[in-house]
């Protein structure tokens, strides 16, 4: 497991094979599905396929991905929070997902404080990207919060949704 960030009170690593039974839990989650979709993903195999062919992939094609998010106290497994390159988007975007429990309690803005140096000092990435569901109301705040400015309305899916995109440049 690849350390790639620690903070105060989080590790943050890759993500392996081994966190299926957490990728489970978390994307059949009531707020991923409401504000990420549903990614149709209901066993263990799926969460599998869905690490080798996303964040997994994502580490060898970029060098970057998605990350695992654990309490440093426990190494209770509460998040993922890390970078995308999406096709339909010019510049790499952060995202992030935590389980219900362990919201409002500073431990996203924390872990996105982190992936954000992260792709500032050791990936030179700039400008940072995000998108959110015009709903998500507490994601926009914790965006906000972190320095990303509201840029404009679009739609990655061909027109079905709109998302906002959010940008930070961090050179």
């Amino acid at each position: 497991m690849k350390l790639i960030a620690e903070t105060d009170r989080l590790l943050l690593s890759h993500l392996s094979l081994e966190d299926a039974p957490f990728i489970l839990e978390l994307m059949n989650d009531p707020s991923w599905i409401r504000f990420i979709g549903d990614r149709g993903i209901r066993t263990v195999a799926q969460a599998e396929a869905y690490l080798r062919e996303g964040p997994m992939a994502s580490y060898a094609a970029h060098g970057f991905g998605l990350y695992l998010v654990r309490r440093k106290v426990d190494q209770v497994r509460m998040a993922m929070c890390g970078l995308v390159k999406r096709p339909s988007l010019p510049h790499t975007d952060i995202g992030y997902a935590f389980l219900p429990s362990f919201t409002g309690q500073g431990y996203a803005f924390e872990a996105a404080t982190a992936v954000l140096h992260h792709a500032r000092h050791e990936l030179n990435l700039s400008p940072i990207l995000a998108i959110v569901a015009p709903d998500n109301e507490r994601s926009i705040h914790l965006l906000e919060k972190l320095g990303l400015a509201f840029q404009r309305r679009i739609s990655l899916d061909g027109g079905q949704s709109e998302v906002l995109l959010y940008a930070l440049e961090v050179a």
